[in-house]
């Protein structure tokens, strides 16, 4: 029977479910497996070409930025448009500048992506 990749959410609960004692084997084997291994750089897709239609609600620009930087899964960023929302729907925040400073949040983080897997591709050819 071949076992299958777990997520990285499965690894956590796993990790979380364990004592001290077996998280830090955990993380010495860990250690141990990632200065055997090459460092790896994953290709980074360039952002979906979703337009911005001419009348967008907040939570339709979350959902549109959501689908054009796909590859960004930080929580950060999800949080900080969260804020975002809520200052235009409770503090009443102008819609077209909220969606302006979420979309340059989401090409920001996007941006950093790119840097660090270039760094990690630079580490890569040391």
């Amino acid at each position: 029977m071949m076992s299958r990749v777990k997520s990285s959410k499965d690894l956590i609960d796993l990790y979380d479910a364990m004592d001290d004692q077996r998280k830090l084997s955990l993380s010495d084997f860990a250690d141990f497996l990632y200065a055997q291994a090459e460092p790896v750089s994953k290709e980074v897709p360039q952002p979906d070409d979703i337009p911005r239609p001419e009348a967008e609600t907040v939570v339709g620009a979350v959902k549109r930025l959501k689908a054009t930087y796909h590859m960004v899964e930080s929580m950060t960023v999800f949080s900080a448009a969260s804020s975002l929302m809520t200052d235009h729907m409770v503090k009443g925040r102008d819609l077209v500048e909220v969606i302006d400073e979420m979309e340059a949040l989401f090409e920001e983080s996007y941006k950093k992506l790119l840097v660090e897997n270039e760094q990690a591709a630079d580490r890569i050819d040391e």
